[in-house]
């Protein structure tokens, strides 16, 4: 749905002004706009905007797409709507999830579907920052996200779910009795700093003054516990909600804090403010919120 995403951005250029003022309303970087908007003209064959000043404009072909682009886009909200009323949890959804929430989600709508069997709901898996750029698209009703360091633009909504402390986790023959004892003295088994969790880690760390022996980074939090058990070395994760580490004999969870306050990494969901699902969103996180807090 590429080109939906584009005729959004579209809109948004021509109600902002200018591409630099779209791109906070839609939540992409003045590059991208720029990018997008050049991917339009090339698939509609015309040229959208005239640029030889210092603001692009709407040109003439610009002007006329308009009020097309705004009719299409609310026939494809109405599309996405459920054919038996706006209210009933029926029809079709997409919903996104981080890896460390996809088995409680997919639990919660499992159940979902027993009490309402016309609901159609599609789970996909990403990564936290691929999971917002296909809300805000509108290739997802919404996600379940790892929180960003950005505030959300003003077409999304953000809804926290729970909280979790960072903490490291060492095996129980490491060396060392505290979380800085243990940095110090074992190799250290970082997550992947191009990730949410990976900067959240990366920030707790310095804002914590531990140090560290760079030994692997990995893109899975479970890998990593892993090898923890397997006695290669300490990590630095969120303590999952539902993991059960802390009754794992082979390992050892050693609290974080900086300044005496635990760091924690918060999950939540963002979706679109006009999405046409909001009932059967607002179903699912409030089912997770349940099963999570249990």
């Amino acid at each position: 749905m590429s080109t939906i995403r584009f005729l959004r951005t579209f809109v948004a250029v021509a109600e902002h002004g200018s591409f630099a003022a779209a791109a906070g309303q839609v939540a992409l970087t003045q590059a991208a706009v720029s990018l997008q908007m050049r991917s339009l003209e090339e698939e509609l064959r015309r040229e959208l905007f005239d640029r030889s000043g210092r603001v692009a404009v709407l040109n003439a072909d610009g002007r006329e797409l308009l009020p097309m682009a705004r009719r299409l886009l609310d026939l494809y909200e109405e599309m996405r709507l459920p054919l038996s009323g706006s209210d009933a949890m029926a029809g079709a959804v997409a919903v996104g999830a981080v890896v460390s929430v996809m088995g409680g989600l997919s639990h919660v709508v499992a159940r979902l579907k027993r009490t309402h069997a016309a609901l159609d709901v599609r789970l996909i898996g990403a990564k936290s920052i691929e999971l917002a750029t296909m809300v805000e698209g509108g290739e997802l009703d919404a996600a379940f996200l790892v929180e960003g360091m950005a505030r959300p633009s003003g077409v999304l909504r953000w809804t926290p779910l729970y909280d979790e402390p960072l903490v490291a986790i060492a095996s129980r023959g490491s060396d060392g009795d505290t979380a800085r004892q243990a940095l110090a003295a074992n190799p250290f088994l970082r997550f992947d700093r191009t990730q949410r969790t990976g900067v959240l880690v990366e920030r707790a760390l310095r804002r914590a003054h531990l140090r560290t022996n760079e030994f692997l980074e990995l893109n899975s939090i479970e890998a990593l516990v892993e090898l923890v058990r397997q006695e290669v070395g300490v990590t630095v994760v969120p303590l999952l909600k539902r993991a059960r580490w802390q009754e794992d004999e082979a390992l050892r969870i050693l609290p974080l804090q900086a300044d005496g306050e635990p760091m924690v990494r918060t999950i939540g969901m963002l979706e679109r403010r006009d999405h046409g699902r909001a009932h059967v969103t607002e179903a699912i996180r409030a089912a997770c919120a349940e099963l999570f807090a249990a």
